[in-house]
C-alpha cells in the first residue's frame, strides 16, 4: 500500500511530466493533476494561456475542469490537487470553490503565490472552506524547470508569446 509520501511523489512526477509538455509548447512549465480519494488521477492539466488566448488556462484550472467533467460535479470533495508551483490567487480561489480537500505543490512562487508566499488564502478564517496545504514535494526539481525555462527565454531574448 502506498503511503501519503509515496503517493505525493508519484503524483508530483506526473505533474512534472505535464510541466514538460507545457514547456514543449512554449508555455510556462507548470503541470497539475487532480486525484480522487481512492488515488486515481481524474484530471490533468498544463499551462495553456498563450495558445488558448485564455488568462484562466493555468495548469490547475485545466486539471480541475477535467476532474469536474469526470465527476459530473463542479465540487471536488475528497480530491487532492498536485501542482508543480504554488497556485496564484485565481487558482487558489478555484481550489476553495471546488472544495478540494488537499493541495500539494512543489516550489513556492515568491511573485504570485497565494498559499503563503505573497498572500495565504487558505489561512483566512472568514472563508467557508479550507484545504490542507502541503508544500515542498520535489520542490527543487519543480523550481529548476521554471528557472531553466526563463533563463532560456532571457538568453534568446524571447518574451512569452505563442511560437
Amino acid at each position: 500500500m502506498l503511503t501519503d509520501s509515496d503517493l505525493d511523489d508519484a503524483m508530483m512526477r506526473e505533474a512534472l511530466r505535464l510541466a514538460d509538455e507545457a514547456a514543449h509548447h512554449g508555455e510556462v512549465p507548470v503541470g497539475a493533476v487532480v486525484v480522487s480519494a481512492d488515488g486515481v488521477i481524474i484530471g490533468r492539466g498544463f499551462n495553456r494561456p498563450l495558445h488558448q488566448h485564455d488568462p484562466t488556462a493555468h495548469a490547475e484550472m485545466e486539471a480541475m475542469r477535467e476532474a469536474a467533467r469526470h465527476l459530473g460535479n463542479y465540487r471536488l470533495p475528497g480530491c487532492s490537487l498536485y501542482v508543480t508551483i504554488e497556485p496564484c490567487a485565481m487558482c487558489a480561489g478555484a481550489v476553495l470553490h471546488a472544495r478540494i480537500s488537499r493541495l500539494v505543490f512543489g516550489a513556492h512562487d515568491p511573485k504570485t503565490g497565494a498559499c503563503g508566499s505573497v498572500v495565504d488564502l487558505f489561512s483566512q478564517n472568514r472563508l467557508n472552506h479550507h484545504a490542507t496545504v502541503v508544500f515542498g514535494v520535489r520542490a527543487e526539481e519543480c523550481g529548476d524547470r521554471l528557472k531553466r525555462f526563463f533563463q532560456e527565454r532571457r538568453r534568446n531574448g524571447k518574451l512569452l508569446q505563442v511560437e
